[in-house]
């Protein structure tokens, strides 16, 4: 079934515990995706489910596999973590894809490991969904994210705050070197496992980067310019990640993890929805910020690396610190001038997108239908944008100044309005979406989960079948928060 490749096994012992999963009683295939398996050359018999679920869930281990459950440590909401690990994932192995592409298998609920610290292993089935549905939302919607390979059933109970039905999520990343792994050594002093390490991603994710003067120096450039696109695409989309713990940050430049994750509906830079992010620390706006916090721990570790004079060493880290906000800036107004059917530069650009912004702030507007319905606008019909202000005044200036600037673009209005649709989506996983299809789940029914999944597969396009996706939640249907999970 799978053809594997594995290097990170290779790594020296202190880098990773060989585990093999814990078979579950009744293993179900619940959802396999048939179009990312052909991308992974994964030759799967779909006539026999039963076996495929078996292995999907850990209880056959196919050959060639060399399970292990990676260690790294992590700040987590700010707080120093010095040993996490895999506590309840297992890496199956390493395939080479149809494009000649590394990317991981990992089995997510496949029971303890040693960094489960007294946890279960386990993972429920709603979350395994969530994941699903977010992990392939965000691949659609073209912003760099782990893949969802399957969803499995376990036929066993989890115990969280009730009594859950229990699933094997398997996901496939282009690594799941994070930014905790390199502090796992660093907290421990060994910068030879740094080095290790970092040489080990520089082959794996930056070749480009071997013949550098200052390969890790050039490596901690570059993990922290594909961080500042990877948010400011997180932004244009209304994305709260929620958990943005350095152990959540991958080196690839990759979203990871969506546990408590959730998309803006009205806008608001203040916005969470993550139960356990009680202070805000990871609101939408804020991160950003928290991108640059986690590249500086990042820059923590590579220190030694970077040059044999400390002094030095940390002016050349903080060069990067500062081109990664120069990079998020440049990057965010680059997406958001976009989302208004802009193609040139002017200086009056940030102004005019913050105008906007601030209008849909006051108005409590929609974040996805305000941007998707400004594209009819360009084509000349602003009824349906203008209807998401209680007060339109404020949105008819602004347009009226929004014409202004786009005179001086060359685009017809027709190019335009195509231009904007394909950047802003007509159909996002909205929150209560993803519960309406996990609740339906969880009582047996799979087909609003379905539905959704075929609803999200081609965000940018307005498809009749599918119009109500891209309606905001009633008031009654809202959701005011999201949870990890674990």
């Amino acid at each position: 079934m799978f053809h594997f490749d594995n290097s990170y096994a290779q790594l020296p012992d202190r880098f990773h515990a060989s585990v093999y999963p814990e078979p579950v009683e009744g293993p179900v295939l619940l959802k396999f995706n048939e179009a990312l398996a052909e991308e992974l050359g994964i030759e799967a018999d779909l006539s026999d489910k039963a076996r495929l679920a078996a292995v999907l869930a850990g209880n056959v281990v196919p050959p060639g596999a060399m399970p292990l459950a990676m260690a790294y440590a992590g700040h987590q909401f700010g707080n120093f973590v010095p040993q996490l690990g895999d506590g309840r994932a297992i890496l199956l192995g390493e395939v080479i894809d149809t494009t000649g592409r590394r990317r991981d298998i990992q089995l997510k609920g496949a029971g303890p490991t040693p960094f489960s610290r007294r946890g279960d292993g386990r993972a429920a089935l709603g979350p395994v969904l969530r994941e699903y549905i977010v992990s392939e939302a965000m691949n659609a919607l073209g912003i760099p994210a782990t893949r969802a390979l399957a969803a499995v059933a376990t036929g066993e109970a989890v115990q969280r705050e009730q009594v859950l039905p229990g699933a094997v999520f398997v996901r496939v990343a282009a690594s799941h070197v994070r930014v905790g792994t390199f502090q796992f050594f660093a907290a421990r002093g060994d910068n030879d496992g740094v080095k290790v390490l970092a040489d080990y991603v520089i082959e794996r994710h930056y070749p480009e980067l071997k013949g550098a003067s200052n390969p890790y120096l050039a490596l901690m450039d570059a993990v922290a310019l594909r961080q500042a696109d990877l948010i400011a695409r997180w932004m244009g989309v209304g994305f709260i990640h929620g958990v943005m713990n350095t152990d959540n940050m991958t080196i690839s430049g990759e979203t990871i993890d969506f546990g408590p994750c959730a998309f803006l509906d009205e806008y608001d830079p203040k916005k969470v929805f993550s139960s356990i992010d009680r202070m805000g620390r990871y609101a939408y706006g804020n991160q950003p910020g928290i991108g640059q916090w986690n590249m500086a721990r990042l820059a923590e570790c590579l220190l030694p690396l970077l040059d044999d004079d400390e002094e030095k060493a940390v002016e050349a880290a903080n060069a990067v610190l500062k081109r990664f906000g120069e990079r998020f800036q440049a990057q965010w107004l680059e997406v958001f001038r976009a989302k208004i059917g802009l193609q040139t530069q002017e200086d009056g650009d940030l102004d005019l997108v913050q105008g906007l912004l601030a209008a849909m702030q006051e108005a409590q507007a929609d974040f996805t239908l305000a941007f998707r319905l400004l594209s009819h606008a360009a084509d000349g019909s602003d009824e349906a944008f203008l209807a998401l202000f209680p007060d339109p005044a404020k949105a008819e200036a602004w347009l009226a100044t929004w014409r202004q600037r786009l005179e001086r673009e060359q685009a017809s209005p027709e190019a335009r309005a195509a231009a904007m649709r394909s950047v802003n989506p007509a159909v996002i996983p909205r929150n209560h979406r993803v519960e309406e299809a996990i609740a339906a789940a969880l009582q047996g029914d799979l087909s609003v989960f379905e539905r959704l999944l075929q609803a999200l597969e081609k965000p940018y396009e307005e498809r009749p079948d599918f119009a109500s996706y891209a309606l905001p939640p009633q008031v009654e249907e809202r959701v005011m928060q999201t949870f990890c999970g674990t």
